[in-house]
């Protein structure tokens, strides 16, 4: 069951990670998904003890990678530089999936995140 505490916590992580909009299409969908979205995901298993906000980002980031998700990573790229996590250390978990999940799902993911850096680079010099 989802409380009204567990969805308060998923908003918060969520506004902490800079991905407070990032589930807005599941709440014009369908509130339900949006709610199961917020307050369960969010705020009950990213809120689990025993793993750090930057420990489940980086698992993120890798199941993601090694399923070669076609959407959803990029605002795990992002929230994963918004919580400090160094470029560095993106393109390292890219490369140590791909030597287990295979080449093309690091090559797959490198296209993604080099999308994520043309975007954000371009919004950058657009407020400039």
């Amino acid at each position: 069951m989802i409380t009204d505490q567990d969805f308060k916590k998923g908003l918060e992580i969520l506004e902490e990670m800079g991905r407070e909009d990032s589930l807005f299409e599941q709440e014009d969908t369908y509130s339900d998904m949006y709610e199961l979205s917020v307050g369960y995901l969010w705020g009950q298993i990213w809120q689990r003890p025993h793993l750090s906000l930057r420990d489940r980002q980086i698992i993120t980031l890798a199941a993601n990678i090694a399923l070669g998700r076609p959407s959803g990573n990029h605002s795990h790229y992002r929230s994963a530089k918004k919580i400090g996590i160094t470029h560095e250390e993106i393109c390292e978990i890219m490369i140590h999936v791909g030597m287990y999940a295979g080449w093309p799902t690091m090559a797959h993911a490198n296209r993604q995140y080099r999308s994520v850096l043309a975007e954000d680079k371009l919004k950058e010099q657009n407020n400039i």
